[in-house]
């Protein structure tokens, strides 16, 4: 990491990313794998939007982490999590077209995943933060 002081726009992103990623996985992971309160309050959730927005906390994470340390890989990271998340959200919108059950509160999370990471990405690249690496 150079000596220069991270841009403004990266002390905000990073605990975003971060925070978001952590409690994603702790979410999700207490609806996939523990039965109970936390499945119960998920009421009809979508199954592969789930286990995508589980695994994605993982990438959101090292991408938080990616961006602080201002490592190549973590634009293209953001980038491609913003990308898989619009694609799970247009997938969620066919099974919802399709009749599938699904809970309101996971179109507004998606809306909300999509446009943090968008947001990101877009950061990442407009600052030239790629090749500051």
């Amino acid at each position: 990491m150079s000596g220069r002081q991270p841009p403004l726009w990266i002390w905000i992103a990073v605990p975003v990313a971060v925070l978001f990623g952590l409690l994603t996985i702790r979410s999700g992971g207490a609806v996939l794998f523990f039965d109970g309160a936390a499945r119960q309050a998920a009421g009809n959730y979508v199954p592969f939007v789930l286990w995508f927005n589980f695994l994605a906390g993982f990438a959101y994470v090292a991408a938080g982490i990616g961006l602080w340390f201002r490592r190549a890989w973590a634009a293209p990271l953001a980038a491609a999590i913003a990308m898989a998340t619009i694609l799970v959200f247009a997938a969620l919108g066919i099974a919802i077209l399709t009749g599938a059950g699904y809970e309101m509160r996971t179109v507004a999370a998606m809306t909300l995943r999509s446009s943090i990471w968008i947001v990101i990405a877009a950061a990442a690249y407009g600052s030239g933060y790629r090749r500051s690496a």
